[in-house]
This record gives structure tokens, C-alpha cells and sequence, in this order.
């Protein structure tokens, strides 16, 4: 049997056009999100925090780092419910707009040095919108272009939501390493300012872009026939409660993203370890520029073979070689941290990271994906986010047990695992028909408009 171009006859062009709406707003969204990351770790400790108690000091920065972690879960709350009721689109639009302003400020907020205690306290209320933001821009990026993706192409095109991230994740990198080789005194007055103020470029090509995009096939029909659900979370947690689950346990992958971009940054850059700001921002560089391609050929493996093969190879490969990787740190071998670090990040995770957008998104009905998703992996992203700060703390009063650390990661790969074990593949399942084993299942089967 043929499969259809798309999904419920997608106007011609939308696919290509909801997956590049998704990569921009994804790269603008984890660009402003990793910034901060690398700030978090060079340079807010001196900037915002008492530089008398230098370890303190960066444990609080790695801790605010975390703060916009905790604030997904409520964000994906409020943005998962109006997605679900009035379209992916809007949802998209307010999340770009949102995060493009709170990084902007971030960059004009004042230091410990000008209003004293105040400065962390407005850095955190940024960083808060920052996560607020982000709860609801995977979600509704991803139902998009899932629900526009030709049926046997959803991996492929869904995909681009994640190498969005990375594409994101390496302009911080490139933005970073320039400013990070500046004088001290440049860098810690104006220089670490520059790469929040440029955020508004790319928030404006992203507007104009997401503001094109048409709602998507499958969302329409269902608001036109069974209509949406008044209270998606009753609808929920009432017939997919344990894909909720699931998905929490999964997301916890993310804690190697954040060990591998924040911790093992700052551990690296340290006086117990003492390698070069500069160099080791290549490594994530290159591991994401690697990234780049192995997430759309993850997912396009995954269109043939299924989500929960390609998950386990990213979540069980990425637990064993985080090991491998801090412990190259540890050496201060540069070419060995270059090379595991490609292959640990750039590879081997992106195996996970490629195929989570299908493969989440497609165990729920269309009335609930978008909360869904946004629940499931916001709760697990807030665990992994203060991943890191928990990394800080088991690494000891020095900050270099990274063995500790190294097996802490390892751990967090252990649930993903499970649930990816446990899950029903989907794969080859019809894009109206995703869901419907959740709903037989349940003990109340008939729509409801909770």
C-alpha cells in the first residue's frame, strides 16, 4: 500500500516549511540556552556571584543554570494545554518571542559589583523565562512538524527540531570562543554581553518565518470533527498516563547533553585540570558541527528500522562513553578529549537525540500530543538540569572527582533504557492513528471534552 505524500493532504511545501520553521526557532531557542550554559560556567561566578568563595561561587552559577530546568514543568503545564486547544502555531510564535527577549535582557542586566544582590536575583527571573520558553518550543515544534511529515518520513523530518538544538548549541560555541579569548577585564565588563544582544536577529528571522506556517492537517480535522479537548490534562493523564511516564523516563538522557556542555566545561577549565578556555569551546564546536549530520541519519534509520532501536544505541552508548569522556578530561589529553568528545556527543548520543522527537511524539492521540510532550520531557529535563548542579556537588570540595561524576551520568542513562524497552514501537503506525492503542487501553475509551 502507497503511503501518502502527507499526512491528511498537507498543503503542498508545508513539510519542508514546518521543519525549517522548527530548525530556526530551535536554534535561536538553544542558542539563548546555551549561552547561558557556557556564561554559567566561565564567566557568572566573577559577574554575578561573590568572587571570595570562588567555589561557591560557581556553584550557585551552575545552580541558576538549573533554575530555568525547574520552570519547564510549569511552562509546559500552561503552554502544553493552549497548544492542545488552539494549534501548535501560536504556541510556536509566543516561545520564540518570549525567549528572544529574555536573553536580550539578560545582557543588559547590571552585576554584583553595581546593585549587589539584586543582580542574581534578575538574572534568575531571566532565566526563569528562558525556561518557561523552552517548555513549550520542542513540543509545539515538534507536533508541527510531525503532524505535517509524510507518513513513512516522520523521523527524517521531525528530526529537524533536534538539529535545530544542535545547530543552536554550535553558534554559542563559535559565538563564545571569540569572546572568551578577550581580556580579562573586556570580557568580564562588555564582552560576555555580546552574545545575548545578538539573539534578536535571529528571533526576527524566526517570527517571519513561523508566522507563514499554516496549523496542521491532523489538528485541524480533529478541531473540526471530535473537536479539542476543553481540559487536554484530564484527557491525559486519564488515557495515556503511563506514555507520560515513559517520556519522563527517557528525557532524562538530556542530563549527558548537560554534563557534556556545563560540568565537564567547567571541570575542564579548572585549576585541577587546567586545560584552555578556548579549546575546550572547539570541542563542543565539533561535536555538535558533527551532530549536524549524524541526527538526520539516526532518524532516517529510525523511519526503516524503528524509534526504539536507535534510542537504545544513543542512551545506552551515551552512559558508558560519558565515562570514557570525563576521564579523557581528567588526563589533560587534548587530542583524546577531542576525539571522544566528538564520538560521545556528536555521534553516538545524537543517536537518542535525533529519534526522541518521533518517537515521543508519536505515543500520543493528536488532542493531547502537544501537552504530552511538553509534560513528559520538561519534568525530565528539569531532573536533567540540575544534573549538573548535583555534579558540582558529588565532584567534592576541589570539584575533580570525576569518576563520581562519570557514574552519576551513567546512572541517569538507566531509566531511558527501561523505557525505551518497554515502549511500543510506532514506526510504520498511520499519523491519524498514533495514540489508539493508549486510548483502547484506557478504562474510559470514549472522547471526552474534559
Amino acid at each position: 500500500m502507497s503511503v501518502p505524500a502527507a499526512p491528511l493532504d498537507a498543503p503542498p511545501g508545508q513539510p519542508k516549511k514546518a521543519a525549517t520553521a522548527a530548525w530556526i526557532g530551535s536554534a535561536l531557542e538553544y542558542y539563548d540556552f546555551f549561552i547561558y550554559g557556557s556564561a554559567a560556567a566561565l564567566i557568572f561566578p566573577e559577574v554575578f556571584f561573590d568572587e571570595s568563595d570562588p567555589a561557591t561561587a560557581t556553584l550557585l552559577s551552575l545552580a541558576t543554570f538549573g533554575v530555568a530546568y525547574a520552570a519547564r514543568p510549569v511552562g509546559a503545564l500552561f503552554l502544553g494545554h493552549f497548544g492542545d486547544k488552539v494549534g501548535r502555531k501560536k504556541i510556536m510564535v509566543f516561545t520564540l518571542i518570549l525567549m528572544g527577549l529574555s536573553t536580550f535582557l539578560i545582557g543588559c542586566l547590571p552585576t554584583r559589583d553595581q546593585v549587589g544582590t539584586l543582580a542574581p536575583v534578575l538574572l534568575v527571573i531571566c532565566r526563569v523565562l528562558q525556561g518557561i520558553s523552552a517548555a513549550g518550543e520542542q513540543a509545539s515544534a515538534n507536533s508541527m512538524s510531525l503532524e505535517h511529515a509524510p507518513a513513512n518520513k516522520r523521523g527524517f523530518f521531525t528530526s529537524f527540531t533536534l538539529s535545530g538544538t544542535q545547530g543552536g548549541q554550535l553558534l554559542a560555541t563559535l559565538v563564545f570562543i571569540p569572546v572568551a579569548a578577550l581580556p580579562e577585564d573586556q570580557l568580564l565588563s562588555w564582552g560576555w554581553r555580546v552574545p545575548f544582544w545578538m539573539s534578536i536577529a535571529v528571533a526576527v528571522v524566526g517570527y517571519v518565518i513561523r508566522r507563514t506556517l499554516e496549523e496542521t492537517p491532523t489538528f485541524t480535522q480533529q478541531a473540526a470533527t471530535e473537536g479539542v479537548a476543553k481540559m487536554p490534562l484530564a484527557v491525559l493523564l486519564r488515557d495515556h498516563w503511563a506514555d507520560v511516564l515513559r517520556v519522563v523516563a527517557a528525557a532524562l538522557v538530556a542530563s549527558v547533553s548537560t554534563i557534556f556542555t556545563v560540568w565537564a566545561l567547567s571541570y575542564a577549565t579548572s585549576d585541577s585540570v587546567g586545560m584552555d578556555r578556548t579549546s575546550m569551546l572547539w570541542v563542543g564546536a565539533l561535536a555538535n558541527l558533527v551532530a549536524l549530520g549524524a541526527i538526520p541519519l539516526w532518524a532516517t534509520l529510525s523511519d526503516r528500522i524503528g524509534r526504539r532501536p536507535v534510542f537504545l544505541i544513543g542512551a545506552a552508548g551515551s552512559g558508558v562513553l560519558m565515562v570514557a569522556y570525563l576521564w579523557a578530561i581528567s588526563t589533560g589529553s587534548y587530542p583524546l578529549v577531542m576525539v571522544l568528545g566528538i564520538v560521545t556527543f556528536g555521534v553516538v548520543y545524537s543517536a537518542a537525540n535525533g529519534v526522541w522527537p518521533s518517537f515521543y511524539g508519536e505515543m500520543f492521540s493528536t488532542r493531547v500530543r502537544l501537552s504530552g510532550m511538553a509534560i513528559g520531557t520538561q519534568i525530565g529535563f528539569a531532573i536533567a538540569g540540575f544534573a549538573v548542579t548535583f555534579a558540582a556537588q558529588i565532584a567534592g570540595p576541589d570539584g575533580d572527582d570525576w569518576a563520581s561524576v562519570a557514574l552519576f551520568t551513567a546512572a541517569l542513562c538507566v531509566p531511558p533504557v527501561i523505557a525505551a524497552l518497554t515502549a511500543r514501537e510506532t514506526h510504520k503506525v498511520p499519523t491519524e492513528h498514533l495514540g489508539e492503542r493508549a486510548l483502547q487501553e484506557s478504562p474510559g475509551r470514549e472522547p471526552v471534552s474534559a
